[in-house]
């Protein structure tokens, strides 16, 4: 705690003394408190605000980046599906108008058609040749399909429609998932024949398998109705239906975003492969595409609180530092203050003490010029035995009129004093002259006083006003500290090794705590508010000391008492520039 202390503001462990003239012109509290919030606010804000927008600004940016990427990767993909699909049914288009149907009915001319185009195209199974009935009637390939009809097939039906075929992908007479392209020629009495081939269904796979799909891709082929026609990693098994709406007809590649069973966000890239019952679904989950985005924002927050946190240092502490500087000005001003009024009250007192002096000396001269004269005529009387009690009266008045002598004169030179000037002082005097004020106090109160002044005290250069004003301020905070029946020692010894005089004033009061022992001088500190206190006096009697060129030490005990020790220059700063 005593460290969190040392660095703890001035005006925040200030403590208000008085309702006073001398309280401070600011609530520096408030001060602070407004300054930290203001500037917070005018530094966070667009920090904050610029923060956000760029937060936005990335997430939106990658979110983006994440569709543009996969709806390049469907495009790429449509356009690599249906060339290559395109690319064999032309092969077969130009097979079917190159050979005529003898040619094509010799099974080995078939097979070596099909030998050439499995050496120039991936992909090719078989073919077949099959009539305008639809029975197949030559056939090369690894099934026996010879005399197979197919004019229940939906592919057939097509090619008899469209003159071409490219089905989808089903089982058939093989028990093996593939797809058919078929071309039809029309020969000149009206009649047709149909080449047909079987493509394996696992050149897909492969090709979508060899897409780079980030976050958990899954790229495969459903058909119009939304069966999946090649199989996926994790939306199906082959020949079930598409977990998601299937997409309307675009020519374009479409792009969105919906939510699949487990809750998760996902995006859905569909496009349609020309001439063809295929659509090309890339299906990416959200969650996965925006790891990299986490990672920017973890940076980016990171960023934020690093800033956050090194602002809220500097404001803190630079309003800190202004603020304490203004306390610290406010209270020299308050001090100055203080010790011009106290100046004043002192000048106000010193005049009042002269004029009371003056105006009892007068009536005082008349008594005792009185009462002499009395004494004289009844000593010089025909019969003076006969009147022993009214001169005994008369040496009595004449010895309380010499203690009222006594008494202005002390006034008279208190309120001489009072201007700053230096003169030869014996400290022993000045000290006795104090006490003079404080004895009927010490009497009342029962404190026992004891001087211990050394006989080589030497008399030297100093303001016998400002000195006063130190023994009188701490012998009256001794008195203050200590009850009835106290005991007060002032000690005066001479330091030939440095040429100081030190007074040592120790009382049996209350002492002061370890807490307070710091800030004993510091102006306005008061342990006394409530009883009246302003918290200067020791300041005052501090900095007096200080222009004299000496200084002041305390050493306290609580419950004890306390000893200060007034250090005094023989030859102060002012002699010695004089000089």
């Amino acid at each position: 705690m005593s460290i969190l202390i040392q660095f703890k503001p001035d005006f925040l462990q200030a403590v208000p003394t008085s309702d006073g003239p001398y309280r401070h012109s600011f609530n520096f509290r408030s001060i602070w408190k407004k300054a930290i919030l203001i500037a917070l606010l005018v530094s966070l804000c667009p920090l904050i605000f610029i923060t956000i927008i760029d937060y936005k600004f990335t997430q939106n940016s990658i979110q983006s980046e994440n569709l543009l990427r996969t709806q390049q990767v469907g495009s790429n993909a449509r356009r690599s599906i249906s060339f290559f699909l395109s690319e064999r049914l032309s092969a077969l288009s130009f097979i079917v108008r190159d050979n005529s149907i003898e040619e094509l009915k010799d099974p080995e001319k078939l097979k070596g058609i099909l030998q050439n185009l499995m050496a120039s195209f991936n992909g090719f199974v078989d073919l077949g040749l099959i009539d305008q009935n639809g029975v197949q009637l030559n056939y090369v390939g690894p099934y026996q399909l010879e005399g197979k009809d197919y004019s229940n097939q939906a592919w057939f039906q097509q090619v008899k429609d469209k003159n071409f075929s490219i089905s989808e992908v089903f089982v058939g007479f093989r028990n093996v998932p593939h797809l058919i392209l078929a071309a039809k020629y029309v020969m000149p009495d009206g009649s047709f024949f149909i080449l047909r081939t079987a493509i394996d269904s696992a050149r897909f796979d492969d090709f979508l398998g060899n897409l780079h799909l980030n976050g958990r891709g899954d790229a495969f082929l459903i058909n119009k109705s939304g069966i999946i026609q090649t199989p996926t990693l994790y939306h199906g098994n082959l020949f079930e239906q598409f977990p998601f709406a299937v997409p309307t007809y675009s020519i374009n590649t479409e792009i969105r975003e919906e939510i699949d069973k487990a809750g998760n966000e996902v995006i859905i890239c569909s496009a349609f492969i020309p001439e063809s019952p295929y659509i090309l679904i890339i299906v990416k989950q959200k969650d996965e595409l925006m790891k990299p985005w986490r990672a920017t924002r973890i940076k980016l927050i990171g960023f934020l609180v690093i800033s956050i946190s090194l602002i809220l240092l500097v404001i803190f502490g630079i309003v800190t530092n202004m603020v304490n500087n203004m306390y610290l000005l406010d209270q020299r001003r308050l001090s100055s203050v203080h010790k011009m009024e106290y100046s004043n009250k002192l000048a106000s007192i010193g005049r009042l003490s002269a004029g009371v002096a003056h105006e009892i000396n007068n009536p005082l001269a008349i008594i005792n010029e009185k009462a002499g004269l009395i004494k004289d005529i009844l000593s010089y009387s025909e019969t003076p035995g006969q009147n022993p009690r009214v001169i005994e009266l008369i040496d009595s008045v004449l010895s309380s009129v010499e203690r009222c002598g006594t008494i202005t004169k002390r006034l008279l030179g208190f309120a001489r004093h009072m201007d700053s000037t230096f003169e030869t002082i014996n400290l022993p005097n000045v000290i006795h002259d104090v006490l003079g004020f404080l004895h009927k106090e010490a009497e009342y109160r029962d404190i026992v006083i004891t001087t211990d002044f050394a006989d080589d005290i030497p008399e030297f250069k100093s303001d016998r006003g400002k000195l006063q004003q130190i023994f009188l301020n701490i012998i009256n905070n001794a008195f203050s500290a200590m009850k009835t029946a106290g005991r007060l020692n002032i000690v005066i010894r001479h330091h030939s090794d440095d040429n100081t005089i030190v007074a040592t004033i120790t009382d049996n009061g209350c002492g002061i705590s370890e807490g307070d022992m710091g800030k004993i001088f510091e102006p306005f500190f008061s342990t006394k508010t409530r009883q009246g206190g302003t918290g200067l006096g020791l300041s005052i009697t501090y900095g007096l000391a200080m222009e004299l060129g000496g200084k002041v030490n305390v050493t306290s005990k609580l419950g004890e008492g306390t000893s200060f020790f007034i250090t005094l220059p023989i030859n102060p700063p002012q002699q010695k520039t004089e000089k």
